[in-house]
């Protein structure tokens, strides 16, 4: 599957190493290309990311920026669309477009108000949850969301 014709994973200031490694094994199984904006919370080295990720890392495309703007220079055509708790817009709501960039925050935290205000994001997207809980794993997330734009693209290259 060409790099462009799913989605960019990009992962602000992640500081959980399985998380990580779980990202690094979504990407490979389904074409995204997944992006990490330092300060990282670990070392790319880290057992717990390399076991999370298993045998996958060889698969996926991972890609390391010093600041969120070095990944969205990366990606400059791209729409960008950043997942928070607070945004009124659901996921399911947006039709996908090859490449498009899907902006995760770190944990437990989420994304704040400065990646949230850059002028690159295109919308704030949230996905639905019962009330009164904080949110969902990270990766979780990042999957719901990646098979959504993967389903709109009819699984393209998929078994």
């Amino acid at each position: 599957m060409p790099e462009s014709s799913l989605a960019h994973i990009v992962y602000y200031e992640p500081r959980i190493p399985g998380n990580t490694g779980s990202a690094i094994r979504l990407a490979a199984v389904t074409g995204a290309r997944l992006h990490l904006v330092e300060p990282l919370g670990f070392d790319l080295s880290e057992a717990k990311l390399k076991r999370a990720g298993l045998d996958y890392h060889d698969l996926a495309v991972m890609d390391v920026h010093p600041s969120l703007d070095a990944a969205l220079d990366a990606l400059p055509e791209a729409r960008v669309f950043a997942f928070t708790t607070r945004a009124t817009t659901r996921f399911t709501d947006v039709e996908y477009r090859p490449g498009d960039v899907l902006l995760f925050g770190p944990e437990p935290t989420g994304l704040p108000p400065e990646a949230l205000k850059h002028p690159r994001v295109t919308d704030e997207l949230r996905i639905p949850m019962l009330p009164g809980r904080r949110s969902l794993n990270l990766t979780n997330a990042a999957s719901i969301a990646v098979y959504e734009v993967w389903r709109q693209a009819g699984f393209a290259e998929g078994a």
